[in-house]
């Protein structure tokens, strides 16, 4: 259950740091001019400079926070990764006894190896 959480919480972070990324202007580009706008800031002087990059460094820490957790939780997890080990771990381990060897190794009536 909290394994879910924490994945669906990751997959969450993961857009909003690719929105908030996507979203910043790089060096010495507006974000106005990139939708054919004048030179002039969408959203004013600096201000959501300073909150996007605030906010990208959150996010990023929450990221690196959740993949962190989800690698611990899954070495902590254990679970088979095929049938087989499903039906070996299923099964109790039964006391191992002898084989008793046989001494014929053809069935009766069949003397020659002529049939193989």
């Amino acid at each position: 259950m909290l394994y879910t959480l924490i994945i669906i919480l990751h997959v969450l972070v993961c857009f909003l740091m690719i929105g908030a990324i996507l979203l910043q202007s790089g060096k010495g580009a507006e974000i106005g001019a990139a939708f054919g706008g004048s030179s002039q800031t969408v959203f004013g002087s600096r201000g959501p400079a300073n909150f996007l990059s605030k906010f990208t460094v959150v996010v990023a820490a929450v990221f690196m926070l959740t993949s962190f957790s989800l690698a611990i939780l899954a070495k902590q997890r254990n679970f088979a990764s095929t049938v087989i080990d499903l039906k070996q771990k299923s099964e109790p381990a039964a006391p191992a006894t002898p084989a008793q060897p046989t001494t014929e190794s053809h069935p009766s009536g069949d003397s020659t190896p002529a049939g193989h």
